[in-house]
């Protein structure tokens, strides 16, 4: 009857908002973050990765600060900034936290999930390590300015792409990245303006 159109139209479309409910349709709960128990909390070997890890941060901070120091003293120093240039001094401390921060985010990420099941995340964690490895001694110590601002464009692209990935599988990790991530794109504004200006 044609009375009764409407009413299959309604039920056509509530069916159809209950299949968007169903557990096929969604997302599963293990890959939701927050959502899954961490692999490997309370083994041994968690204090051993988050060891590696900090010592892969630090060390590209070491070879960074090796190679700019004689940039940052020499033409950096008499060089044209933009006005948002922070103090020197400031450099420091700030990578230092940095760097810890983005170590300990990976080890939750892999703490969590294990190197097979989270090797995108960490991949781009890896890559993006690589590449601020090679923005520092580009920048500073080379002085090639608009290859280093190529360099860190491209940083920014991995990063942005690595704090969702890391988001993703956890979020307290995901979180720690973004102060990394808007200095990275602070010191991006900076080498432009210097780029620009020398």
């Amino acid at each position: 009857m044609r009375r009764g159109t409407p009413f299959r139209g309604t039920e056509t479309r509530f069916d159809k908002l209950l299949s968007l409910l169903t557990i096929e349709s969604m997302t599963t709960l293990d890959t939701r973050p927050g959502s899954r128990t961490d692999r490997y909390a309370g083994t041994g070997r968690q204090w051993l990765v988050l060891a590696g890890l900090l010592a892969a941060s630090f060390l590209v901070a070491y070879v960074g600060g090796l190679a700019s120091s004689s940039g940052v003293d020499g033409w950096y120093l008499v060089a044209e900034k933009p006005p948002w240039t922070p103090p020197n001094w400031l450099f420091g401390p700030v990578w230092t936290v940095l760097y810890t921060a983005m170590a300990v985010a990976a080890w939750l990420v892999w703490r969590r999930w294990g190197w097979r099941d989270a090797r995108v995340a960490l991949s781009l964690y890896a890559v993006q390590l690589v590449l601020n490895a090679i923005w520092t001694p580009l920048f500073f110590g080379a002085e090639q300015l608009w290859w280093g601002l190529a360099v860190i464009v491209g940083l920014d692209v991995v990063l942005a792409c690595t704090v969702v990935a890391f988001y993703r599988k956890h979020r307290i990790a995901g979180t720690l990245l973004v102060p990394y991530l808007a200095w990275v794109l602070y010191a991006t504004s900076l080498n432009a303006g210097v780029a620009a200006l020398n």
